[in-house]
């Protein structure tokens, strides 16, 4: 078999592998069985809400493993056909066998993503917040450049973007923001953002031109629906109201409109200060603060399933998880999955789904990739 047609193959094997295991695919096989039994119940319907998750389940389920089985099928098929070109000395036969395989690895790729953006609130839209590391103007400027990367990279998709909450920064940048993305799987690509981001580059603040070290944080959590019961007790809820700052129109600094909550068990603080009534301002403050108790709720399973303690760290050294260099040389690097792009430019507009799914393929294998440090 020619190194090309190889190369296409093993993608598309390890594509295949992937999703089997996501899908843990003995237990995924009965489990769609008993599904489609439970369908055929005419019982099934007394419950609306639980036949509705049922049938959300099912057809994640069905259309998973039926991808998957066809990808398989088509591979071992144009497989074969090469195999029998090639003993025949049918060169253009082989030619487009290897053209198949090439759509085929695109294809199974695809598919890949999809299967592993099927969990419970994968398909939701999402809330991104950003904060700003240690560092005053310099991470300050930092969380602002990250603020119009995740802007552009929700642009690309077609997603729309709302700026819910926003502190500037005392000379340039921001000190935080947090922006709510709607869009069809917004948060199963988005979450693998959550982490720290580092920026090396010559300071544009420095009149000595030195090359200077920033740290930004970013936290993805999904927009809770109804199909997600979240209790949350109102005693254990402290709610402030503060004057709103930012641009905003004449409104902005004339009433204290802006809602700040914090989840005194947890410690979770969220804030919203978009809306022009404070009723509103806290409606969208108690809708983010249901998505963060059910983010934390996904964290803590996440870790108990891996015997993992992955959880909000310091913004500083040593807790990145993706460094970004635009001097000496240029270089994005991610520091879980080894996935690189030597145009930043490119990466700081938006151009995001390569790491994303590099990193939704790594939360499936567990495996830690041994890079070296940027710096």
């Amino acid at each position: 078999m020619r190194a090309e047609a190889q190369d296409h193959v093993d993608q598309i094997n390890q594509s295949v592998a992937l999703v089997r295991r996501f899908l843990d695919w003995d237990r995924a096989l009965r489990r769609l069985d008993e599904l489609n039994a439970r369908v055929e119940d005419p019982k099934l319907w007394d419950d609306p809400a639980q036949a509705q998750e049922v049938m959300r389940e099912r057809r994640r389920l069905d259309e998973a493993i039926t991808a998957t089985q066809a990808i398989q099928k088509e591979l071992d098929e144009t497989v074969e056909l090469m195999e029998l070109a090639e003993a025949e000395g049918d060169s253009a036969l082989v030619d487009d066998a290897v053209a198949s395989l090439s759509a085929l690895a695109d294809r199974a790729d695809h598919d890949k993503i999809t299967a592993l953006l099927s969990g419970e609130a994968d398909a939701n839209d999402t809330y991104l917040e950003i904060n700003a590391g240690a560092g005053g103007t310099e991470s300050q400027d930092w969380a602002e450049m990250l603020q119009r990367m995740y802007v552009r990279w929700a642009e690309r998709h077609g997603y729309k973007v709302e700026l819910i909450d926003y502190h500037a920064g005392e000379q340039a940048g921001i000190k935080s923001a947090t922006l709510l993305i709607k869009g069809e799987n917004a948060y199963g690509y988005a979450k693998t953002e959550s982490g720290v981001h580092r920026l090396v580059r010559i300071s544009p603040y420095d009149s000595s031109a030195r090359r200077h070290t920033s740290f930004s944080s970013v936290w993805v959590y999904p927009v809770v629906d109804d199909n997600i019961q979240i209790d949350i007790n109102e005693s254990d809820l402290r709610i402030d109201t503060y004057r709103s700052s930012g641009a905003g129109g004449q409104h902005i600094n004339t009433t204290d409109s802006a809602v700040r909550i914090t989840h005194l068990p947890t410690g979770i603080v969220v804030a919203c200060q978009n809306q022009r009534s404070q009723h509103k301002n806290r409606a969208e403050a108690y809708s983010q603060l249901r998505a963060r108790l059910y983010e934390h709720e996904l964290r803590k399973r996440e870790e108990e399933a891996n015997a993992i303690n992955a959880t909000k760290t310091d913004i500083g050294w040593g807790h990145q998880i993706r460094s970004y260099v635009l001097q000496p040389y240029q270089l994005v690097k991610d520091l879980r999955t080894g996935m690189t792009s030597t145009s930043p430019g490119d990466v700081l507009d938006g151009d995001l789904d390569r790491f994303m799914a590099a990193a939704l393929s790594q939360r499936v294998t567990g495996e830690k990739v041994e890079v070296e440090d940027v710096d």
